[in-house]
């Protein structure tokens, strides 16, 4: 679980998303900082139990900075307002698509994760590909009774039409018409300080396995 000093911060940083702010209460990003990477730590050793491919993560291997970069930004706040890391092999900087946590307690925000979101014309290629020719075994996935009560759906970015080349008859296309192929799962802000936080990542993980594992076979 996560330390309630840790939430208020991030709280208070919302409404307070300035330099000047940031410097004077920059011990208590420290030690809210230090909170979450230390649950993260634990959160890749458990998980790496069952998945053995994020047994060499370290923690600065997924979390994110805080540092917005907001040089083409129209939104010019300097701060994330959220705490965020990705479980991947490799880390949060490979190829591969993994298991998002963001936590970010002001309006019930926080929730975790997994898929590509807005992947590079040729990345995105391959994955409509693969749901194309698998994609009995892709509905299987999102269909699981367990993993659609976890994940009820795909994520809401596609197109209006067919993409190009790909054949506006197939008698799947809706799944073809994906921008993103990305699932999510609500956490309650109430949720994040309790004891049982980390089991649940833990098995929110466990149910997105299958889906990242189809994803992730193409390169």
């Amino acid at each position: 679980m996560l330390k309630s000093t840790t939430l208020k911060f991030l709280t208070d940083l919302k409404k307070n998303n300035n330099r000047e702010w940031f410097a004077i209460n920059k011990a208590r990003y420290d030690a809210a900082k230090s909170d979450f990477h230390q649950f993260i730590a634990s959160l890749i050793l458990k998980a790496s139990k069952t998945h053995p491919a994020l047994s060499t993560l370290e923690v600065k291997d997924c979390v994110f900075r805080i540092y917005r970069d907001v040089r083409f930004s129209k939104i010019k706040v300097p701060y994330k307002v959220n705490f965020s890391a990705q479980l991947k092999e490799g880390g949060k900087k490979s190829g591969k698509c993994g298991f998002y946590i963001h936590i970010e307690p002001a309006g019930n925000a926080s929730f975790i994760a997994g898929g590509y979101w807005m992947p590079e014309a040729p990345v995105l290629k391959k994955l409509r590909q693969e749901v194309e020719y698998n994609t009995a075994d892709f509905k299987a996935i999102l269909n699981n009774k367990t993993f659609k009560k976890w994940y009820p759906a795909l994520e809401e970015h596609k197109l209006k039409k067919a993409p190009k080349g790909v054949d506006p008859t197939h008698p799947d296309i809706e799944l073809l018409k994906y921008n993103s192929y990305v699932v999510t799962h609500p956490i309650k802000t109430k949720d994040l300080t309790d004891k049982s936080l980390e089991k649940t990542l833990l098995k929110g993980l466990e149910v997105i396995k299958p889906f990242l594992d189809f994803l992730n076979t193409v390169d």
